[in-house]
C-alpha cells in the first residue's frame, strides 16, 4: 500500500498552478480569458457543494448545516488548490462536504444515499451548464445587436467560459478514483469482498490519480466525454427552442 500525503498532493498541484500562471502572465488574450473564466469557476464550486450539502441535508444528516454548508455563499464552499485548478485547466474541486451516513433516514441503503449526495454536485453543474446555455441562445436570438458590442462580447465569453467550466468539473468529478465524487458512487455497486479491498487500496488510488493529474492524462481520458456532454447540451437546448419559439 503506498503512503500518499495530500499536503503533498496539494504543493505539487500549487507549483503547477504557478507555472501556468507565469505562462498566463506572457500572453494578454490568454489572461484575459482566465479573468473571465472566475465568475464561472465561482458559481461551479459554489453550486457543486450546495447541491452535495442540501441533498445530504434532506436525507436526515445535519452535519452540513451545522457546519454552515447549506449556503450559496461562495467562501464557505472554496478550496484556495481547487479554486486555482478550475481557473487554469478547468479541472479542480471545492471544500469537501463532510457528511454522517448515519444520520441518513434509512429510507434506503447507507451506501446508496451515500452515492446520491455524492452524484447530486456533479449533477448540479449539467444542471447549472443546462440553464447558462439558455441564457446564451436568449441572448443570441433577442439581442443579436448586443453581442456586437464590446460589452456583450465579454459577457458572452463569460457565459461560454462559465457552460465550459461547470461541464468539466461535473465530469471530471465522476471519475471513479478517490477523493473524487465518482469513486463513492462506485462503492455503492462494489460487491463486499471489492468494496474492502476498494477501501483499503486507497492511498494507492491517489497515487494513481496524482500521476493522472501531473501527466494531464486526465484531460485525455474525459475530453471526449465532456466534449459529448456539451453537444448533448446544445442540442437539447436548440431542441427546446425549436419546439416553443
Amino acid at each position: 500500500m503506498f503512503n500518499i500525503d495530500r499536503k503533498a498532493i496539494y504543493i505539487i498541484i500549487a507549483v503547477l498552478a504557478i507555472a501556468t500562471i507565469i505562462g498566463y502572465m506572457q500572453n494578454t488574450g490568454e489572461l484575459l480569458a482566465l479573468l473571465l473564466t472566475l465568475p464561472g469557476v465561482i458559481i461551479a464550486i459554489t453550486f457543486h457543494e450546495y447541491a452535495h450539502a442540501q441533498v445530504a441535508y434532506k436525507l436526515g444528516d445535519d452535519t452540513p448545516k451545522i457546519q454552515g454548508r447549506i449556503t450559496l455563499n461562495p467562501l464557505a464552499h472554496i478550496d484556495p488548490i481547487g479554486f486555482l485548478m478550475l481557473i487554469f485547466i478547468h479541472l479542480g474541486w471545492g471544500k469537501p462536504v463532510e457528511i454522517n451516513p448515519r444520520n441518513f433516514n434509512r429510507k434506503m441503503s447507507m451506501s446508496a444515499q451515500e452515492a446520491i449526495v455524492a452524484l447530486a454536485g456533479p449533477l448540479m453543474n449539467i444542471f447549472i451548464a443546462f440553464i447558462l446555455t439558455i441564457i446564451i441562445f436568449l441572448i443570441t436570438i433577442y439581442a443579436p445587436a448586443f453581442i456586437l458590442t464590446r460589452m456583450g462580447y465579454i459577457i458572452m465569453l463569460t457565459l461560454q467560459l462559465a457552460v465550459s467550466v461547470n461541464i468539466g468539473l461535473g465530469v471530471f468529478n465522476l471519475i471513479p478514483i478517490p477523493p473524487l465524487d465518482g469513486s463513492k458512487i462506485l462503492m455503492h455497486f462494489l460487491p463486499y469482498n471489492a468494496k474492502n479491498w476498494f477501501i483499503g487500496h486507497q492511498n494507492m488510488f491517489y497515487l494513481i490519480f496524482l500521476i493522472l493529474w501531473i501527466t494531464n492524462l486526465v484531460s485525455y481520458i474525459i475530453s471526449p466525454i465532456i466534449n459529448l456532454v456539451s453537444k448533448g447540451i446544445y442540442y437539447l437546448v436548440v431542441a427546446i427552442f425549436n419546439l416553443f419559439i
